[in-house]
């Protein structure tokens, strides 16, 4: 069989969108079932991001072209089985579709995106759901969030398929990694590391104030903070919050970095922290649980489902319950090595192997379901890279 894959994301900086389809691409490969792959991708550079065994077509990095006219053409010349997507179908996909959904925050939180991204992905989710074969997501919390703001929609249509942290993150020798991101980033200071788009529903905002009141409450604490994550349209509002908490010269900011120096940064670290107020899965906690760190994070969303009592969790909205979590991991290094003995135990639970194998198992349900359609000729060659 052959399943199509829109991979326009690999190499675009779309982090956890990135990270998914990168991730679950690699594990088709390795599964080696005798499928073939092909994966969409916006940019010559992507490729190398890209198993040598799965075969690439280049498709629009504008998404007016890219799903309006672009891809379902290159769909049609292609003439897969299935195609997978995440959130969004192409206009005019004349195959069956599985898209992966990984929340509906920008329907049941919309005041986290900008009113136009809000509007368009309410208009085009819901028109890709709807005609999709199957919907992925990667929690319950998730999948219930979707059949309640789809409310017609057959339960059986919509699958839980865990995500995982990735191969690469591991536990590497903290001396090293600490002399790593002091050499490469400056980081002179020990410190509590958090991950994430700079955008609302990441609540960097309520993290800063909390650390503000951390380092005024407890000033035999030397850690700095350190966030990690992309610049987006909030960005401005969470480095002026971090002037203005009274603890700006322990605040550091690095952007979006690779998974290689990410790696680094999460073994280096003291403590990993995710105040995030909506999670449909919650990657960096499993990643940072990966590297051995212990971890403290929101009980909201999906978070609680994932670390399953393996990291503290604090109320969001509460500065004072994420002081309260990080000065009691930051002061008893007994209790900060079992949660990193939990966090690894938890983080195992997860592969992307088992992952790919259980999103197969859909591609094939799939495809038998349409069985009657036409026996379809031929398809035309793809060059491989």
């Amino acid at each position: 069989m052959r399943f199509a894959v829109d991979a326009h994301a690999i190499g675009r900086h779309l982090t956890g969108n990135e990270v998914y389809v990168r991730s679950l691409l690699n594990a088709f490969a390795a599964l080696d079932q005798g499928c073939e792959f092909v994966a969409y991708l916006s940019g010559d550079s992507a490729r190398a991001s890209v198993p040598e065994s799965v075969q690439t077509r280049t498709v629009a990095a504008n998404p007016f072209v890219r799903l309006g006219f672009d891809l379902a053409r290159k769909v049609r010349e292609d003439r897969p089985d299935l195609l997978h997507v995440q959130y969004t179908a192409p206009v005019g996909c004349r195959v069956p579709v599985v898209v992966s959904v990984h929340d509906v925050s920008f329907l049941e939180h919309p005041e986290y995106f900008t009113r136009d991204r809000a509007w368009q992905l309410q208009w085009t989710v819901r028109r890709t759901v709807k005609r999709a074969a199957k919907i992925l997501t990667g929690s319950e919390f998730s999948r219930n969030a979707i059949l309640k703001v789809y409310g017609d929609l057959e339960e059986d249509k919509v699958v839980v398929v865990p995500n995982a942290a990735a191969s690469e993150f591991r536990p590497i020798s903290r001396e090293a990694a600490t002399a790593t991101v002091r050499e490469r980033f400056r980081i002179r200071a020990p410190f509590v590391l958090s991950v994430g788009d700079l955008q609302p529903r990441k609540n960097q905002i309520g993290l800063i104030k909390a650390f503000a009141k951390l380092v005024r409450a407890y000033p035999q604490l030397k850690q700095n903070l350190v966030l990690v994550g992309k610049e987006t349209w909030f960005a401005d509002r969470v480095r002026e919050a971090a002037k203005e908490s009274g603890a700006g010269e322990r605040i550091q900011f690095f952007g979006f970095v690779s998974d290689s120096d990410l790696l680094q940064f999460y073994n280096a670290c003291d403590v990993f922290v995710f105040p995030s107020f909506y999670e449909g899965f919650g990657l960096p906690a499993l990643e940072a649980m990966a590297c051995g760190r212990a971890v403290i994070c929101s009980n909201t969303s999906a978070l609680p489902e994932v670390v399953d009592g393996a990291a503290f969790l604090f109320d969001p909205y509460a500065p004072d319950e994420i002081v309260r979590a990080l000065a009691d991991l930051l002061l008893d290094a007994e209790l900060r090595t079992r949660m990193e003995r939990l966090g690894l135990q938890r983080a195992a639970h997860f592969s992307w192997q088992k992952t790919a194998e259980r999103t197969l198992e859909v591609f094939h349900e799939v495809v038998e379901q349409t069985a009657a359609v036409p026996v379809r000729s031929p398809s035309a060659s793809i060059v491989h890279r």
